[in-house]
């Protein structure tokens, strides 16, 4: 019998790609997505249906869930994938953005995972895979917001995990590096004011060199595929990182005192 996955944030990049990529495996796909009306490719898809699905909204949360259980049975595997980037300067961040980022990228993300837990308790167990970020382990200017919730997700998750294993329930992070999708066009929230122009020359330099690795990053493709194989091996290992610069720099954070790593990435922002 095939298994079944649930994914947030599937109307694009990294959640459209896993999608897909799951149904191409022979899973059964519950892609979600706030307005599935706007689809025009998963639609088409056999093996995958689409269901309305705002973290934000416990209500459609537990709608969504349970609509996917009725129409495959179970659920063996969430991938917690629904999230936007704010970065920019935070002295010019208000507290309605800085809410909408956790709103979505922490406490969706708990949500989501809260309502899962009981299902897959009773089914005798289950995977529950976080997109986090090399940023939820290592930081780059102009980021401060989005970094810390995903250190926030980091931290949840490896706490979680030890409370879940009793129940044969998996979490898995992943941790994708620089990737071409809508993180640094459409879904990106910059943060700037006029009546700050002392940060102007931070900004302008920071900024340049942050989209042009949004330019060149590795497809989402390379992060489904690495999704699919945390869902699919039966190894305790907690975190995935995927795509350039993450494994390297990931390493390199672990093994440099803070001040070389700090000097690594001034000069390699140009400041």
């Amino acid at each position: 019998m095939p298994k079944t996955v649930l994914i947030t944030g599937t109307s694009s990049g990294i959640g459209k790609l896993a999608a897909m990529y799951f149904a191409q495996q022979g899973w059964n796909v519950a892609a979600t997505m706030r307005n599935p009306s706007k689809d025009k490719d998963l639609c088409n898809i056999s093996n995958l249906k689409l269901y309305s699905l705002d973290v934000t909204d416990s209500n459609s949360i537990q709608t969504a869930i349970a609509s996917a259980i009725q129409d495959f049975g179970q659920i063996d595997v969430l991938v917690n994938n629904a999230g936007f980037g704010v970065d920019g300067v935070f002295e010019a961040m208000t507290d309605d953005i800085i809410e909408q980022q956790f709103n979505t990228n922490v406490f969706g993300l708990m949500r989501v995972t809260r309502a899962i837990i009981p299902q897959m308790r009773k089914q005798g167990g289950g995977t529950i895979i976080q997109i986090a970020s090399m940023g939820g382990r290592i930081t780059f200017p102009l980021y401060s917001i989005y970094h810390s919730s995903k250190w926030a997700v980091e931290g949840f998750s490896e706490s979680l995990h030890y409370e879940l294993a009793p129940f044969n329930i998996k979490i898995k992070i992943i941790e994708p590096g620089a990737i071409k999708t809508e993180f640094y066009g459409s879904s990106r929230r910059f943060i700037m004011s006029d009546n700050l122009p002392m940060y102007k020359s931070l900004v302008d330099t920071v900024e340049s060199i942050s989209q042009e690795a949004g330019r060149n990053g590795e497809s989402p493709e390379v992060v489904a595929k690495v999704i699919f194989q945390a869902a699919s091996d039966r190894s305790s290992k907690l975190r995935y990182a995927v795509g350039k610069p993450a494994p390297l720099l990931l390493v390199l954070r672990k093994l440099l005192p803070d001040s070389w790593y700090f000097s690594l990435i001034k000069r390699g922002y140009k400041i």
